[in-house]
C-alpha cells in the first residue's frame, strides 16, 4: 500500500475552500472531480490534483450535490460495483457504496454526460440498495 499524503491535500483543500467561483452542473454529467485523500478504502483522487471522476447523481442546489465516484476497476460479482458505458464505449463502474455529498468548488472540468439508459441503471441500483 501506498503513503497517502494528506499533508499536500489538505493544502489544496484549503485552496479549493476558499475558491469563489462555481461551475455550472446538471445530473447525469460526468466531472473531473477533486474529492482528495481519503480514510482507509474511501475511493481517493488520483495526480497533483486528487481527481476522479463523479457521476452527479442529483443536484440539490447550484453548491452542493450527491455525487458517485467512478472507477476502471470492474467487479461483476459486486453489486456496489454498476458497470455503466461511458461516451467513448468505455465501460466504468459506478461505485454506489461511495455516494456521497460534494461542494460544486471541487469540480474541476466537465467531461460528458451521461446517456439516460446507463444513468437510470445506476439509479436502479441505488434505490435497491437503499
Amino acid at each position: 500500500m501506498y503513503a497517502k499524503n494528506f499533508d499536500k491535500w489538505n493544502l489544496e483543500k484549503q485552496r479549493i475552500d476558499g475558491r469563489r467561483h462555481q461551475a455550472f452542473f446538471h445530473e447525469r454529467e460526468v466531472w473531473w472531480m477533486q474529492i482528495g485523500v481519503n480514510v482507509g478504502f474511501e475511493q481517493d483522487g488520483k495526480n497533483d490534483d486528487f481527481v476522479r471522476p463523479v457521476l452527479i447523481v442529483r443536484k440539490f442546489n447550484n453548491t452542493i450535490f450527491l455525487g458517485m465516484p467512478l472507477s476502471t476497476k470492474r467487479k461483476p460479482n459486486n453489486k456496489f460495483y454498476i458497470e455503466i458505458t461511458q461516451h467513448q464505449n468505455e465501460i466504468v463502474a459506478a461505485v454506489i457504496s461511495q455516494i456521497r455529498l460534494f461542494d460544486a468548488r471541487r469540480l474541476k472540468r466537465k467531461m460528458y454526460r451521461l446517456e439516460e439508459l446507463h444513468y437510470e441503471k445506476v439509479r436502479n441500483a441505488l434505490k435497491e440498495m437503499l
